[in-house]
């Protein structure tokens, strides 16, 4: 296989963040005997999960095998999730914020047919459902555990807990149509012909609403997320792994 340099759109301070945590679990668990440095298994998890490499080219890129890199992944994901932040801590700093933008997406899987839990009616197509909480400027603030694509957002929402969590903490909310839960989620007017003043509060809700918009393509420039071919229960930890790493390199 051919093996050529390439680039990785992130700032250095992202792989020594990496590093350290894995540097910290190694000296954890006690191994002495490695194939790779803690910053070129950094380097390896970086690259799959914001290139979406596969473990073949890895593998060749690196110079180990194949089950090397797939256990390399998994540690380094492992030792982010750990570290993410729940809702609950998440909420110290949505608190400070004058209000913020929920939104839901749908992360593709490989499915098959057969596998309808994970077929969302809305998109057409199998995925995971992840709701995302930002600041008013779009900025990404903290996403969900996965959850069956099937699942309305709505339900994603208060299963998560995220409705009970901003009615504790008296903070206003914009969301879409699907998540308009109580009066704190402020939602847009329902209907085709609507009143002129509902119509105006539509076009003044979509203009704010429209910025977590730039949360999703924050998640989304983490390509191994547009197509994700792993267990649908080790998604949830890639989700977490990627909400940290986005954070470290902010």
């Amino acid at each position: 296989m051919l093996v050529y340099p390439s680039s990785i759109d992130l700032s250095s301070r992202t792989l020594r963040f990496l590093t350290r945590q894995l540097a910290a679990r190694r000296q954890e668990i006690g191994t002495r005997w490695w194939r790779l440095p803690a910053a070129r298994q950094a380097l390896l998890a970086v690259a799959h999960l914001r290139c979406g490499d596969t473990y073949a080219q890895l593998a060749a890129g690196f110079g180990i095998g194949i089950a090397t890199v797939c256990r390399y992944i998994r540690e380094a994901v492992e030792a982010l999730a750990a570290i993410a932040p729940s809702l609950a801590e998440a909420m110290k700093t949505i608190r400070t914020k004058a209000f913020v933008i929920l939104d839901g997406t749908l992360l593709p899987i490989d499915r098959i047919a057969a596998d309808t839990p994970y077929y969302s009616g809305k998109h057409k197509r199998h995925g995971m459902n992840v709701q995302v909480l930002t600041d008013p400027f779009g900025r990404l603030l903290w996403a969900s555990p996965a959850l069956p694509g099937s699942t309305h957002d709505l339900t994603a929402a208060r299963q998560h807990g995220i409705i009970e969590a901003l009615a504790d903490a008296g903070l206003k909310c914009w969301a879409d149509k699907a998540q308009g839960a109580c009066g704190l989620v402020r939602v847009p007017f329902r209907g085709r012909r609507l009143k002129r003043w509902k119509r105006r509060h539509n076009t003044t809700h979509a203009k704010i609403r429209c910025l977590g918009e730039r949360a999703m393509a924050t998640i989304k420039g983490w390509r191994l997320l547009r197509k994700l071919r792993c267990s649908t229960n080790r998604i949830t930890n890639v989700v977490k792994a990627v909400l940290v790493l986005h954070h470290a390199s902010a």
